[in-house]
């Protein structure tokens, strides 16, 4: 017989080292966390930019610079010290930007830009209660239904990626694609947002159209105010549609970046997709950088891209029909079996950074090149 004593579960062992590495962690993120509003307060003002000459600055001169506040740069400055996204130098007691600082703060054209990433995250934070909300109902929560502040971001922290990859790596990986835009072709950039891609590609093949398409009237018309500032807007042009439905035929290339897994219903857009391309068109699928096994997943990357599925992405598909919730780190089979069964047989992976995957999607089967996986 059992005594009183024994029918209590006993606690389990502690142990100090493995919950002073936890601690450690989380100390961290919380420094992160306080941070991040910063990094984005930097940006509104201009804080950053006003240090990018690299001059060691007082908040006083900094806060001259910048007609703002000399009290709470002080403080700024200080957290971003700490952060070491500025530099303190104590012999002066003065603060300064190092160029590499520069180049990911300061700097908007260029392959890295952190600011971007801190409109998002402010964006999902005010989201909150919506998201928790729809945690206990399984509801799904359209991309139109977030914080304006997620559009900006998005834009802001996937573009300069592309600045970096798309017309130097990933266009010129597609078997054929890169003479066919020199030489005038039929672009259609699906989910294209704010047309940071569609602008991209527009001002380095001046010989071919695109159309840009999103189901995102608000994003739609951002996208056309950039295309006029940009001047491109005589060969680019933006209609609010889904992707399962985007008007148009014989497109020489089929865009999708970094969305296809937030479709509720991805086959029926691949089905699409292959009714709208010319023959011999081909599909450009740019997916976030996953493996097919999930422990592999668990890297600092994957809990980026599995914290904004968790908030963005599975929601998102989750609010449309079929609602299949691919998740932004389904992983290069799981995208395969949605191309498949749209009706394509051939399926390549062309080109990877450390964020991205790049598929080559065609109707007709065939050999991929020998320096990718086929998967």
């Amino acid at each position: 017989m059992a005594t009183a004593a024994s029918s209590h579960p006993q606690t389990p062992a502690i142990d100090p080292e493995k919950l002073n590495a936890l601690l450690g962690r989380a100390v961290q993120d919380m420094g992160a966390a306080l941070q991040a509003p910063l990094v984005l307060i930097g940006d509104r003002l201009g804080l950053y930019r006003a240090m990018s000459d690299g001059v060691h600055l007082t908040p006083a001169e900094l806060a001259r610079r910048t007609n703002t506040s000399e009290r709470y740069l002080r403080e700024w400055l200080n957290a971003n010290a700490a952060g070491h996204f500025v530099e303190y130098d104590a012999a002066t007691d003065t603060y300064f930007m190092t160029p590499e600082e520069t180049l990911a703060l300061a700097s908007d054209d260029t392959p890295i830009h952190l600011p971007g990433f801190y409109y998002l995250l402010a964006s999902l934070m005010k989201d909150e209660e919506k998201l928790t909300e729809i945690y206990r109902t399984g509801k799904g929560m359209g991309w139109h239904e977030h914080e304006k502040g997620l559009f900006e971001g998005t834009e802001r922290f996937f573009r300069p990626t592309y600045l970096a990859s798309l017309v130097s790596s990933w266009i010129p990986a597609l078997n054929g694609v890169e003479e066919k835009l020199k030489a005038g072709a039929r672009v259609a950039d699906i989910g294209c947002g704010h047309g940071a891609s569609t602008l991209l590609m527009a001002q380095s093949y001046p010989a071919s159209q695109f159309f840009g398409f999103d189901y995102h009237p608000q994003s739609i018309e951002k996208a056309r105010e950039r295309a006029a500032a940009a001047g491109v807007a005589d060969r680019v042009k933006f209609e609010a549609a889904p992707a399962k439905s985007f008007p148009g035929k014989n497109y020489d290339l089929v865009a999708f970046f970094d969305c296809l897994h937030d479709m509720g219903d991805p086959v029926g857009a691949a089905r699409h997709v292959r009714e709208a391309l010319a023959p011999d068109g081909t599909w450009m699928i740019v997916e976030p950088f996953a493996h097919d096994d999930t422990a592999a997943n668990l890297t600092p990357v994957g809990r980026i891209y599995y914290s904004a599925s968790a908030t963005v992405c599975v929601p998102c598909s989750l609010s449309q029909e079929v609602g299949l919730g691919l998740g932004a780190q389904a992983g290069p089979a799981r995208i395969q079996e949605v191309v498949r069964a749209g009706g394509f047989a051939r399926f390549c992976t062309v080109a990877e950074t450390p964020f991205n995957l790049v598929f080559e999607v065609k109707e007709e089967d065939g050999e991929c090149p020998d320096s990718v996986r086929d998967w």
